[in-house]
């Protein structure tokens, strides 16, 4: 098995050339005003012609209004939705469009596994269930958790393909591949100079660690 691997948080067309050619397999696009990787509708458009063919391209949303959803589908055509707040099953999908659910592992009603599981298996339509470190900024924090809070997840054959983030760089990632076996990995300020903008160096080294750790 291969781990997937998703580089979230682009607002420059060279970082997005850089990371689909040092090998990731989805790009991620932030549409939450509260984020510093904030980008606009018109903006990701225009970045997304710099993704080439078998690149997916993921939109980001916290908590939106379905006319955002909808403007981003219809100007940015993206593959996957990303929710990453407190949507709930059947907001995710009025949209008919595939999506993955976020959680924030450690959050309030998410502190042991078994709440961990209990708050995801409604989203059993969901194409994955991506797990971020709780802060209070939804995402991009650097900080991990505890991987023991996935624990019933992992031993549930039902569960959808998981998704690691939270705090994740290319000094850490591979114990987390261990730890997890995740689907894919998602990582974000882990690969970057500064907010938004990445750093080609870190970007290489994180795919060269995710290849290490699949190797072993």
């Amino acid at each position: 098995m291969r781990t997937r691997v998703k580089i979230c948080g682009l607002t420059r067309a060279a970082d997005i050339v850089h990371a689909a050619g040092a090998g990731a397999d989805a790009i991620g696009f932030v549409f939450f005003p509260g984020s510093k990787r904030h980008v606009t509708p018109a903006l990701a458009a225009q970045l997304r012609r710099e993704v080439p063919a078998f690149v997916d391209v993921v939109a980001l949303f916290v908590n939106p209004q379905p006319d955002e959803v909808r403007a981003v589908l219809d100007q940015v055509g993206p593959d996957l939705i990303q929710f990453h707040g407190d949507e709930t099953p059947e907001q995710c999908a009025s949209f008919a469009h595939r999506y993955m659910r976020a959680f924030r592992a450690g959050a309030p009603g998410l502190e042991t596994p078994a709440e961990v599981s209990a708050a995801s298996q409604p989203f059993n339509a969901a194409a994955a269930w991506l797990y971020d470190s709780y802060s209070a900024g939804f995402g991009g924090s650097g900080h991990g958790f505890d991987y023991s809070l996935l624990a019933s997840v992992q031993a549930d054959p039902a569960a959808r393909p998981v998704v690691l983030a939270g705090g994740l760089n290319a000094d850490n990632v591979g114990a987390a591949i261990a730890a997890v076996r995740p689907w894919a990995v998602d990582v974000s300020s882990g690969v970057e100079s500064a907010p938004g903008q990445k750093s080609a160096d870190k970007i290489d080294a994180f795919m060269r660690a995710v290849r290490e750790a699949d190797a072993k």
